[in-house]
């Protein structure tokens, strides 16, 4: 136990959190030129691997064993394998040589690793000769943002910039769907579904949400136990068997300690051998209350992919692409449809045709936020808390300049911690530290944005005639 004595006070916990962060900011740096030079000397070893072998006009075989040959004598210096370092030899290569831009970037700061693997992943989709187009545009927006969040933006940036249409490739892409079993240890096995991105999230989702009725259920029933436990044995002593089923029931459910992924892999299990989760309430067809839950899925479509015009990409909510053909089925299916006007300058969202308050404003809200507004945090909008910027219980109103979406976490941090947030206009969140660090939180960009489009060029003016 540390003695009280021990326990800095305010200031001294300030100064030690001050040369904390300062020593990230530091080691950040030095960590970036340390990464870009070893990004180098393995582009380095990949070029005298081919420079080997290219005087002497060899097969690829030759090549290959000269590469292996210098990741071997590499990794012997970096223990780590030599299949190991020849992949990264060849993504070092494709990063210095083929986005030279984005290493620079890397180097002076601007971007992190994770902006440069995510430039490299995405940007790698697109023929060569695009490569330095995309990344100059990519950059850019990475250096606003964090990786996980400007992973998806790049993504659909990819799609629209890419020759051939997303419609088009998608159609290709599905043809490869398939379910797999990767054997792991002690008697387990991933079951890997390669599907379409909607059909994943929508799996995942509901889930989700039969995991949570799952677990809630049992918290109840466990408070519920302990405030009236003697009623289960009331009802037993006097020879009810629906007692009894209730009290084993009960039983069941108050030793139940399995996590919410415990719970959603054993729901899967369920509804793939059995059809119905083991503790759902069926009867003969008819779906009991987890059978009732349906996935839900937000999806941002053009409205020119709408009417068909355009066979772009269409934004599910701010994670991936999803193909046209899917997003039309899903606006044909929905029960609500709602317009969304984007600034078209900036792409911001600024209104929707519902007023209602306030389930229009959420509405609204997840448009806008499409995540978490905590500085780095990608939970979806809808699986996030609508938060009052400036507390209700002091003052503040329920409007969309005070209303902002937070996650669990987030929400939490902002009411037990010293992190204080102010909402600013245009849906700008501006977040100051312990430290008194300021951290712009600005409204995401919808990945699907509208553009106006160019006027007309104005007719070429008559010639003057010439002069005699």
């Amino acid at each position: 136990m540390t003695d009280a004595a021990e326990t800095p006070d305010g200031e001294d916990y300030l100064a030690i959190l001050a040369g904390v962060v300062a020593d990230a900011g530091d080691v950040a740096v030095e960590l970036a030129r340390a990464q870009v030079r070893e990004l180098r000397m393995l582009a380095a070893a990949g070029r005298l691997a081919e420079a080997q072998t290219a005087q002497r006009n060899a097969r690829v075989q030759v090549h290959d064993m000269a590469l292996r040959s210098i990741a071997a004598e590499v990794g012997g210096v970096m223990r780590v394998t030599d299949r190991t370092v020849q992949r990264r030899i060849g993504e070092a290569r494709t990063l210095i040589e083929g986005f030279p831009a984005t290493v620079e970037a890397w180097e002076q700061g601007r971007i992190v690793r994770g902006h440069a693997n995510a430039i490299l992943e995405t940007g790698t989709s697109l023929p060569a000769e695009m490569w330095a187009e995309f990344e100059q545009v990519a950059i850019t927006r990475c250096e606003r943002d964090t990786p996980n969040r400007v992973r998806g933006e790049l993504k659909i940036l990819a799609h629209r910039m890419h020759p051939r249409s997303f419609a088009e490739r998608h159609e290709e892409a599905a043809a490869t769907r398939c379910v797999r079993i990767v054997p792991g240890r002690d008697g387990m096995s991933d079951v890997i579904a390669t599907v379409p991105t909607v059909i994943a999230e929508g799996i995942h989702d509901r889930l989700t949400q039969q995991a949570r009725a799952i677990i809630d259920t049992r918290d109840e029933r466990v408070a519920a136990r302990g405030c009236a436990g003697v009623a289960f044995g009331e009802a037993a002593s006097d020879g009810d068997t629906d007692g009894d089923r209730d009290d084993d029931a009960a039983a069941i459910i108050a030793t139940d300690q399995r996590s919410i992924d415990q719970v959603r892999a054993d729901v899967l299990a369920d509804l793939l051998l059995a059809g119905t989760p083991a503790l759902d309430d069926t009867r003969d067809t008819t779906a009991g209350p987890l059978g009732a839950i349906r996935a839900r899925v937000q999806v941002l479509i053009p409205a020119a992919t709408l009417t068909g015009e355009d066979d772009g990409p269409s934004d599910l909510a701010g994670r991936s692409p999803i193909d046209p053909a899917t997003a039309r089925t899903l606006a044909g299916g929905a029960g609500m449809w709602e317009r969304l006007f984007h600034d078209p300058t900036t792409g911001v969202t600024v209104a929707t045709d519902s007023y209602r308050v306030p389930s229009g404003m959420r509405r609204f809200l997840q448009a806008r936020d499409q995540h978490c507004r905590f500085p780095g945090c990608r939970v979806a909008a809808i699986r996030c808390e609508v938060d009052h910027t400036h507390d209700y219980a002091l003052g503040g109103r329920t409007e969309l300049s005070n209303l902002a979406h937070l996650c669990q976490r987030h929400h939490s941090m902002k009411q037990f911690t010293a992190w204080r947030v102010r909402q600013l206009k245009g849906g700008v969140l501006e977040w100051t530290s312990p430290l008194g660090r300021i951290y712009r939180e600005d409204a995401p960009t919808p990945a699907v944005a509208f553009t106006p489009a160019a006027p007309p060029s104005p007719p070429p003016a008559p010639a003057e005639p010439a002069p005699f």
